[in-house]
């Protein structure tokens, strides 16, 4: 019995977007989980620009405000860098080598796939498991980001009076979520594509690994302006009147129909990307995430236009809820909240 044994405490998943700063703080019991807290705080303009921190300070302040909404005492957290600012490289090392050695070794051959001089860069690997065919040697997951997008993610966390205890890599984070939705992956092929407000990421799971994720600008913005452009209001008035439905009633086929269109040809142009790409030339199951993931039968529309089986992901739906928990909000917001959540669980490894 280890009554003594101090729990480590959880940590918030932190999802530091384009456009805003979310958060989720989950508990678990057993094998069942429990939301007890989330936020959604949005960033001002171009404090962050394309996914990198451009104004850290702001970036601080926002995850504040978060912490507030949410009414959370914890202050560690779990961040993650996209994925596209992320080398990463799967490398075989003999199997016999201890710990330190195998680091030493990493460290090593890490030189030769990364574009930058070790100094300016933060490293980590992960051993996945024996070679196929080999078990004298082991295969190890190796990756690199420059040091400036961990430190910059690190700074605004403290600022906010948070500690960093893990930093992850957004695609990886997703796909932990997405592993609560459905556990068992094995002989599937599963496509999860994030519809932000200025990115779009497809994230390929097959056969219980993650092998292939894509990025490209596209994104809820685009609707946002077309109804700034089209009935003469802000970019807030505009958002606010997108998330209350209060727009007239030519918006839904003048401006919202011909948008899922195009939100459906670019997930059909992310699939061809993908099976250009590989060995696939068709995947089981489509999973929509992102906050265009709300969009009213958007997942019908893409099931018909792509032909694949499409679903909305929805990370808590087995989850229970702390009263101070909006349900309801909740269940809108979760499509947009699967990195938050990935990270979050981060805090049950």
């Amino acid at each position: 019995m280890s009554l003594l044994r101090k729990k480590k405490p959880p940590l918030l998943g932190i999802d530091i977007s384009s456009t805003s700063v979310k958060l989720v703080e989950l508990s678990r019991s057993g094998d069942r989980y429990k939301v007890e807290s989330y936020a959604v705080e949005p960033l001002p303009p171009n404090a962050v620009v394309e996914k990198n921190i451009a104004e850290t300070e702001a970036v601080g302040e926002t995850i504040s405000k978060a912490l507030k909404r949410a009414k959370t005492k914890n202050k560690f957290c779990a961040l993650a860098v996209p994925a596209s600012a992320v080398i990463t490289k799967v490398i075989t090392m003999p199997a016999s080598l201890s710990e330190n050695d195998l680091e030493v070794q990493v460290q090593i051959e890490a030189d030769q796939y990364i574009p930058y001089s070790l100094e300016e860069v933060h490293l980590d690997f992960e051993v996945l498991g024996p070679t196929e065919g080999n078990p004298e040697t082991v295969d190890v997951l190796l990756a690199a980001t420059r040091s400036e997008n961990v430190d910059l993610r690190v700074a605004a966390a403290d600022i906010a009076g948070l500690t960093t205890r893990v930093m992850d890599i957004e695609s990886y984070a997703m796909e932990n979520a997405y592993r609560i939705i459905e556990p068992d992956l094995s002989g599937r092929v599963v496509a999860i594509v994030d519809v932000g407000a200025t990115m779009t990421t497809i994230n390929v799971i097959a056969d219980d690994q993650l092998i292939y994720t894509r990025e490209q600008p596209f994104g809820g913005k685009q609707l946002t302006e077309e109804i700034m452009r089209r009935f003469g209001l802000s970019y807030e008035e505009a958002g606010l009147a997108k998330k209350e439905g209060s727009l007239p009633d030519n918006y839904v086929p003048e401006v919202l129909e011909p948008f899922k269109e195009t939100m459906a040809q670019q997930v059909h142009r992310f699939l061809q990307f993908f099976y250009a790409a590989s060995q696939y030339n068709t995947v089981d199951q489509l999973a929509l995430a992102g906050g265009c993931a709300a969009i009213p039968g958007i997942d019908e529309l893409i099931e018909e236009r792509v032909g694949v089986p499409t679903s909305i992901a929805n990370p808590f739906a087995n989850m229970s809820t702390a009263s101070r928990v909006n349900q309801q909000r909740l269940y809108d917001d979760a499509p947009s909240l699967m990195i938050a959540c990935g990270l979050a669980l981060r805090s049950f490894d």
